[in-house]
């Protein structure tokens, strides 16, 4: 029999927030298995995300736990209903699983707010770019595993390209802007893209200039991910071992007031184009 799929990071966060709904309401697992004449192993899966849950099943649990928040339970439901991969599946023991929740998080997004510090938004790379980056890990990666980087990368991309695109803010330090990554020429032409990106409806860019000073957080390059409901959003950090996911509350109160500080610290999007012109020929 083959080897059951670990839940994917959208899984598990239904399965988090039934926790959450079912903690909200002051009830053990065994009362909660009791009220759905289930065993108690059987939630506990559920809220795991190793047991799959349907829309109906969201919507009675949330009657169980009286929860009343109707917007809430309708996005719940919804992201129960995301049983089908999309695009990133076909990258399935290609890529990190942390990589493939990612892209189906950007995928998923109602809106998106990132802070980049020493490269260019994944988002916004060229492919010359990312080669770059991509060719400075260690162990430095083999041309078939550099290949599906490269390709994930820019099939990432596509959100911005959709009838419906997210609408997107990038804050973006100088640092990341005066990187050459892949030498001058290819900075420049990175440099390039950054600023037709800017021209799209979707996408606001703003620079932080070395002139800012400190910022908090100011080591680390994060993304805000809004959700259907506040409660479902999520924050995505970069780490050295790979992709973090943050949801919890205070989690995401907090990364909400820093990148809001980042913001006011930046210049505006008119303001970052005369930027980012002004940098390129000294590349």
């Amino acid at each position: 029999m083959p080897q059951k799929a670990a839940p994917t990071a959208r899984q598990r966060r239904v399965g988090a927030e039934l926790r959450k709904m079912r903690e909200h309401a002051g009830m053990t697992v065994a009362h909660a298995a009791q009220q759905l004449g289930a065993e108690g192993a059987r939630v506990s899966n559920m809220e795991s995300g190793r047991l799959g849950v349907s829309e109906e099943r969201v919507r009675m649990l949330a009657a169980v736990y009286s929860c009343g928040d109707q917007a809430y339970v309708d996005a719940l439901a919804a992201m129960a209903t995301e049983r089908g991969r999309g695009w990133w599946g076909e990258y399935q023991g290609k890529m990190a699983a942390s990589a493939l929740d990612l892209a189906e998080l950007e995928f998923r997004a109602v809106s998106l707010r990132a802070v980049q510090i020493m490269h260019i938004p994944g988002l916004l790379q060229t492919e010359d770019y990312a080669k770059a980056v991509f060719s400075t890990a260690e162990p430095e990666p083999t041309p078939a595993q550099l290949r599906v980087s490269l390709s994930f990368r820019l099939r990432r991309r596509d959100v911005l390209d959709r009838d419906d695109p997210p609408p997107c803010t990038f804050l973006i330090h100088e640092a990341a802007l005066r990187m050459e990554f892949g030498g001058s020429k290819v900075a420049r032409a990175q440099l390039e893209r950054v600023l037709e990106a800017s021209e799209r409806d979707n996408v606001t860019v703003r620079a932080i200039p070395f002139s800012a000073g400190g910022f908090p957080n100011a080591g680390v390059s994060a993304a805000y991910v809004c959700g259907a409901v506040p409660q479902l959003d999520t924050v995505q950090l970069d780490a050295p071992t790979g992709v973090m996911f943050l949801d919890g509350e205070t989690h995401l109160a907090n990364y909400r007031r820093i990148l809001d500080r980042t913001e006011e610290l930046s210049l505006t999007p008119e303001g970052t184009r005369d930027f980012i012109h002004a940098i390129a020929p000294r590349l």
